[in-house]
Parts: C-alpha cells; structure tokens; sequence
C-alpha cells in the first residue's frame, strides 16, 4: 500500500514538472522593477569599457594628480604610521562617535572664536561622510520639525540631495540658482524664490564650491540671503564637503557657515573629509546642529544617538583616528593645510590651462570665463546633453549629460585635447 502511495506521488510529480501546466517557483520579489543605473557610475562603467588611448574621464568627483591618478595625502599617510605603531584596538566607536574628532571638525567647520563653540552649544555626531551627515539630519527635521516641513534646495544641486530627503520623508521644492544664460548665479531669481517660501522652512545652502556649478555667491550676496532668512525664521542646513578644497583656504571656504552663524542664526551643518583628506572611502564626516545653550545641546545630542543607533549603530573608527590626528597635531595639520592648498591650485590651474587652448589655441567663438570664474572641484561648462553625446561617441571624452565636469579629471597630459574636443562639438 506504502509503495503504491510512493509511485503515484512520483508519477503527479513528474506529471507536473512536464506538463504545461508545470509548478513554478514563486519569488516574492517577482513585481520589483529594474532601477535606473546611477549617472554618474553609469558614465564610470563607459569610459572603463573603451579602449580608445585617448579616452578622458570628467565624471567623477575624485580628486587626481597631474598623471590622471588617485593620490593620498602624505599626511593622511604619517597619521597612519603613528596610529599604527600605537597598536590601538578595535573596539566599537561610541553611537556619536570618536570624540576627538568631532570636536576638531567644529572647530574646524564654525572657528576656534565661535561663540556657540565656546559656550559649549554645538551638538555634534560623527557621520558616514556628508551622505551620512545629510541623512541623520534629515531624519532629525522630520522627526522634529514635521514631515510637512519644506526642504528648499538649488536648482541644480547634487543629486543625492533629493534622494537623502525624500527617503526621510521630507519633501522638497527648488529655488533659482544658475543662470545658464551668464553660466554664473542668478542671484535675483535666488532671493526671490526663498522670498515666498513658507516661513519656518529648511534652507539648503552649499557652503563652497557648489555642486555640480562651481558657482558660489560672492560675500556681499551671501549677506543678502542671510537677511531674507533671518526675515523668514528659516532653519539654514549647510552641506560643507569642500572646506579648505575650494580656494585653498579653509577660512574663507568657511565665509558664509561662519557669517549666519555668528548673526545668530538656526544651523544645522553636514561635514565630509572626502574630499580635503582624500579620504573617500573612508566615509569620514560629522553633523551638528547649534543650539540656544549647553542643556538644549545635550537633548538635541541624545536624540542624534537616538536617530543613529537603528540606522549603523556606531560610525567606523580608523578613518576618524585619521582625520583627528590631521586636524590636532600641529605638524600633520602644517603639512595637511600645505597639501590642501596644492590640491585647491591645481584644480585653479587645470581651469586655466583648458580655457587658455580654448580661447588662444583653437579660437573659439564662445566666451568661456565660466570655467575660471566657478570654482571648485566642478564646472558647469554649457555643453548640452546632444554635445555630450558627441564628446563621449567621437572623442571619448566622459561627462554627465547635463554638461558637468570634474575639473580633477583634467591634467598636463589631456587638457589640449579636451579643449579640442570641446572646441569640436560647440563651434
């Protein structure tokens, strides 16, 4: 009786794996669809699959040494050897982090005369870089601010920022910020646009050497925006990734975080050392907020920790060993600033050395101050997505399709003939 059982089980089964009818496996994912690739890594996995010698990558905001290749910082490498020969452990970090280290990052972003830093005001986390930053403080508005809070950001701005606030369920509107007509700010249309914004909103500011223009506003017109928040009771959310990588110097790429600051205005700021470290993969920031007092300082801090500790739980400890040895030892933090400055001139000279062939060696017709007048690791030069295309098929050359480039990825070696190609698809 058993073995007829067997067989006839065997027989249904191997009915139904032949049989049109056949069982399938079901996936519960089954109805998810296919993202779109990231636009900028799509554009990294291109330029990896050509062959062509020619061929120049502008899409990545990494920087690069003249030679086209990923550099670190002799600084970054001595504080490792120090770190290292001081056979430290590996224990977990706190939910806050190194606190070395976020104490020498607000001292670095606000000044050692800040009055919030001072008055012992300033809540401080650190972060997974400024992605990280971003989305704590994200979480942070909506959780105390309300999900309804608006969230006002430059159009353009770095796309991530979007993403970062809508997956905190936060939603967001755009003010004017580039004129493509001078390539430059269109400051007018800026003031106007935050004018009628909702009193109480979230003002998105790019602290330096915005991304992806290059384009910053000028002392007098920071000054300008400051007084509309004020007016409007705005909460002003800095994003500081380039602070000292900029211009060369950490001070004056501070200019506008310490100008609402010091009148006293609501900041919150996100830090990043990816970028004027080197350390990229790292993922090394911080996020503070500044408060009325000591005791407010201590509540807002408490709920960073509690915001963080279900998303990481605690931030990775190396690399803020790293960036805390650079910023408090006086000889790594001489040589950092000196490295810092050299990596901020060579990005100023690679703006020069490709407007110089445009204009001088290939005559070009249109007016290319843009690229020295921005500034930054970025430009936005005014090649359209149709030029794009032409840069990328005929010459090899890579960029975003909305025509920004990395000025890092431009050197000695390939600068003449990416003014060339240049020159080709907008004569």
């Amino acid at each position: 009786m058993l073995n007829n059982s067997i067989k006839k089980a065997f027989s249904l089964s191997k009915y139904a794996v032949n049989s049109k009818y056949s069982l399938r496996c079901i996936s519960a994912w089954a109805n998810v669809p296919m993202g779109p690739p990231d636009p900028i890594l799509g554009v990294v996995e291109a330029f990896k699959k050509d062959s062509d010698p020619k061929k120049a990558n502008l899409s990545v905001g990494a920087f690069r040494d003249d030679k086209g290749k990923p550099y670190v910082l002799s600084c970054v490498r001595k504080a490792e050897e120090i770190i290292l020969s001081e056979r430290l452990d590996k224990e977990y970090s706190t939910i806050a982090g190194f606190e070395p280290f976020n104490q020498a990052s607000i001292k670095f972003a606000y000044g050692e005369n800040s009055k919030p830093l001072l008055e012992n005001r300033i809540a401080v986390a650190q972060s997974l870089s400024g992605t990280g930053a971003l989305r704590v403080a994200a979480a942070y508005i909506e959780r105390f601010m309300g999900p309804s809070t608006t969230v006002l950001v430059p159009k353009p701005t770095w796309g991530n920022h979007i993403s970062v606030f809508n997956d905190s369920g936060l939603k967001t509107t755009d003010y004017r910020y580039f004129n493509k007509q001078t390539n430059g700010l269109d400051i007018d249309g800026f003031l106007e646009d935050i004018e009628k914004a909702p009193n109480g909103s979230v003002l998105m500011l790019h602290g330096c050497a915005h991304n992806p223009t290059g384009v910053d506003p000028t002392p007098e017109q920071w000054n300008q925006i400051m007084q509309v928040s004020q007016r409007k009771n705005f909460v002003n959310f800095f994003d500081v990734a380039y602070q000292g990588f900029a211009s060369g110097d950490p001070h004056k790429d501070a200019y506008s975080l310490r100008l609402f600051t010091d009148n006293g205005l609501p900041i919150i700021l996100s830090q990043s050392y990816a970028k004027n470290m080197g350390l990229y993969g790292e993922r090394i920031g911080a996020v503070s907020i500044v408060c009325k007092d000591t005791e407010e300082k201590n509540r807002v801090t408490s709920q960073l920790k509690i915001i963080i500790r279900p998303l990481y739980s605690s931030p990775p400890i190396s690399g803020a060993r790293i960036a805390e040895r650079v910023l408090n030892d006086p000889e790594l933090n001489k040589l950092w600033l000196v490295e810092l400055k050299g990596m901020a001139d060579r990005i100023i000279d690679m703006r020069h050395l490709l407007k110089n062939y445009l204009v001088n060696d290939f005559n070009s017709k249109h007016n290319w101050d843009h690229i020295t007048n921005q500034i930054g690791m970025f430009c936005f030069t005014g090649i359209n997505p149709d030029q794009v295309a032409r840069l990328k098929n005929e010459f090899h050359v890579y960029l975003t399709s909305n025509g920004r480039i990395s000025v890092a990825g431009v050197n000695s070696g390939n600068a003449r003939y990416i003014a060339e190609s240049f020159h080709n698809v907008t004569k």
